[in-house]
C-alpha cells in the first residue's frame, strides 16, 4: 500500500529534534508570540531572501492579512486565477474585494501573463493588486507579472503557500512582490503538526501593520489601534518548524528525485507530465500528472493499494460558494480542462523508488491493459 502521503516517515528521521524543541517551549512557559515565533520569523524571512515575517494563524490569515495590510478592501478587485485551493479567493472575498479570475498558462499551470495584460487593457479601473499563484511548487512568470504590475500601478501579493524554496531565476518565491503568504498546513513541503502561517514583506511600514492586524490591533496591550483579529503562529509550531527549516532544502532536493524519477518511468505514455520551465526550480509540493481517463485511472489506483488526490477537480469560479461573481462554464477552458484531467500522484519525505516505480507499473498496466 502507497499511501498519498505519509507524515509519520519524516518525523522519525528528526524525532528527537522535534521532541526537544518542544520541551523546550514546555520548560520555558511561554506559549504565544514569544522568542520562537520571533526567530523563526527572522530565519525564514532570511531563507527567503525578505526582511521581516509576520507568523499568523493559517496561509488563509496569511493572504487576508497581507490584501488587509496592503488597504485592500470593498469596491476593490483583485486579479488571481480560479486554478487553486479555495482559500486564495476567500481571501480576497473576506476584505470585501472581489476576485477577478483569469485563465492559466497551459503548461505551467500558472497565471498567464499574457491573458493579464489582456485583461487590464480592457480598463479595469477598480483593480488594486494582482495575485499570482506558484502552484503545486512551481513559481509564476514573476518577470512579466511585475513589469505589468508596474505600468498599470498595480500591488503584486504573492501566494506562495505551496512553493517554500521554489526558486525563479535564482530567486526564492516570496521575493518578488510587494508582500507574500505562506501557509505551514502539516501536508506542505515546510509543515507544522498543526495551522500555520506567515507574511513576508521588505516594507516597514506594511510589517508594522501586519504585526498590528495579527493581534487585535494592538500596539501594546488592551491599546488597539486598529481593528485586529486574533490570528497567531503558536510558539511550539514556531520551534517544530525551525528545526525542520533547517532540512527543507534537503528535503525539496528529495522531492525533486523522486519527481524525475516519476518522468522517467512514463515517458513515452499517453500520461502528461509536470513541466519544470527554464530557469526555475520547481520543488514538486505536488506530483500532478493529466491523463484522459483520470477517474478510472484513480479507481484502478486505489484498487491496487495507491491512494491519489485531485488538486482541483471544481474550478473556483464553478464552485456553488462564488457564483455570485457572474462567471460561468467556459470562461476559463484550460483550467476547466485540466480540472477534469489533473490526478496528484504520491510524493512525500520518506516515498521510496520502489513505490515510485511500483506507481508507475500500475499506470502503465492500466493505460496499455
Amino acid at each position: 500500500m502507497v499511501p498519498f502521503v505519509d507524515l509519520r516517515r519524516e518525523y522519525q528521521s528528526i524525532k528527537e529534534e522535534i521532541l526537544s524543541s518542544i520541551e523546550r517551549v514546555l520548560e520555558k512557559g511561554q506559549f504565544i508570540l514569544g522568542q520562537e515565533v520571533s526567530f523563526f520569523e527572522d530565519e525564514f524571512a532570511d531563507y527567503c531572501g525578505v526582511k521581516y515575517g509576520v507568523g499568523v494563524a493559517s496561509g488563509t490569515d496569511a493572504l487576508y492579512l497581507a490584501l488587509k495590510a496592503a488597504g485592500i478592501g470593498e469596491g476593490d478587485e483583485v486579479i488571481t486565477v480560479s486554478h487553486s485551493f479555495v482559500a486564495t479567493a476567500l481571501a480576497i472575498t473576506f476584505t470585501g474585494a472581489k476576485p477577478l479570475f483569469i485563465d492559466i498558462d497551459p503548461e505551467t499551470y500558472t497565471m498567464d501573463p499574457n491573458l493579464l495584460e489582456a485583461f487590464l487593457k480592457k480598463g479595469r479601473k477598480r483593480v488594486k493588486a494582482i495575485l499570482p499563484v506558484h502552484i503545486y511548487g512551481h513559481p509564476a512568470d514573476m518577470d512579466p507579472i511585475m513589469e505589468i504590475a508596474d505600468k498599470y500601478g498595480l500591488m503584486v501579493i504573492e501566494d506562495a503557500c505551496q512553493a517554500h524554496g521554489a526558486e525563479y531565476k535564482g530567486k526564492k518565491v516570496g521575493s518578488f512582490g510587494l508582500i507574500s503568504c505562506f501557509s505551514f498546513y502539516p501536508t506542505k513541503n515546510l509543515g507544522g503538526y498543526g495551522d500555520g502561517g506567515i507574511v513576508l514583506t521588505d516594507n516597514k511600514k506594511y510589517y508594522e501593520k501586519l504585526l498590528l492586524l495579527r493581534n487585535y490591533g494592538e500596539k501594546r496591550k488592551y491599546h488597539h489601534l486598529v481593528k485586529g483579529r486574533n490570528s497567531r503562529l503558536d510558539e511550539i509550531q514556531a520551534a517544530i518548524l525551525r528545526v525542520k527549516l533547517k532540512y527543507l532544502d534537503n528535503w525539496n532536493n528529495e522531492r525533486r528525485k523522486i519527481a524525475y524519477l516519476y518522468k522517467e518511468q512514463l515517458k513515452d505514455t499517453d500520461v502528461v507530465l509536470p513541466t519544470e520551465k527554464e530557469g526555475v526550480k520547481h520543488v514538486y509540493h505536488l506530483f500532478v500528472i493529466r491523463v484522459k481517463k483520470r477517474d478510472n485511472l484513480r479507481r484502478f489506483l486505489k484498487k491496487n493499494g495507491i491512494f491519489t488526490l485531485i488538486h482541483y477537480p471544481i474550478p473556483i469560479h464553478l464552485q456553488e460558494a462564488f457564483k455570485g461573481l457572474g462567471n460561468k462554464k467556459g470562461d476559463f477552458p484550460v483550467t476547466e480542462k485540466y480540472a477534469r484531467e489533473v490526478l496528484s500522484l504520491p510524493v512525500f519525505n520518506g516515498i521510496t523508488e520502489s513505490d515510485v516505480k511500483n506507481i508507475s507499473i500500475q499506470i502503465r498496466g492500466f493505460l496499455y491493459s
